[in-house]
């Protein structure tokens, strides 16, 4: 065990967690931000997306060790209200149904705006390709995506 002081949603964290211990599990069970859910375990789905210095990154397997300079955002960081522009285009469009994978689908989507202000529909297809979504909300997704940009998308 060692102690890692971590920078989560804008805030000074100390953690004592094992230095390969994945991110999503001091995040859920450490730090009690629920938010980011577990899906794989070996990165394939997205469930566990959160944000490493504005990049999406999967959380289930990023160790502890390695983040210790790093800014970290999870679902509970985008926004405090849910007002973030990608948040309200996913209502806007209905877009989840079961919602499983919904938070790495919008923390994926938050970080392609974030840097691509104005992506076409192919940058989009290619950005989420690694996001699963049982449900086939795809088309919704995209279409979030595009209503978000459309608005300005991005305010991390």
């Amino acid at each position: 065990m060692a102690i890692y002081n971590i920078q989560v949603n804008g805030e000074r964290r100390q953690v004592d967690a094992d230095p390969d211990t994945p991110m999503l599990w001091v995040l859920r069970d450490t730090l009690d931000l629920k938010g980011t859910k577990f899906g794989c375990g070996i990165a394939q789905c997205g469930a566990c997306t959160v944000h490493l210095d504005g990049k999406a990154v999967r959380s289930c397997s990023l160790p502890v060790s390695s983040v210790a300079n790093a800014s970290i955002t999870t679902i509970e960081g985008l926004s405090e209200n849910g007002d973030h522009p990608v948040q309200q285009a996913w209502m806007e469009w209905d877009v989840p149904q079961c919602g499983y994978c919904q938070v790495g689908q919008i923390m994926t989507a938050s970080a392609l705006l974030a840097q691509n202000p104005k992506p076409t529909e192919t940058d989009i297809d290619q950005n989420m390709s690694g996001n699963i979504c049982r449900c086939g909300t795809y088309p919704r997704i995209k279409k979030a995506i595009l209503s978000a940009a459309e608005k300005g998308g991005s305010n991390e």
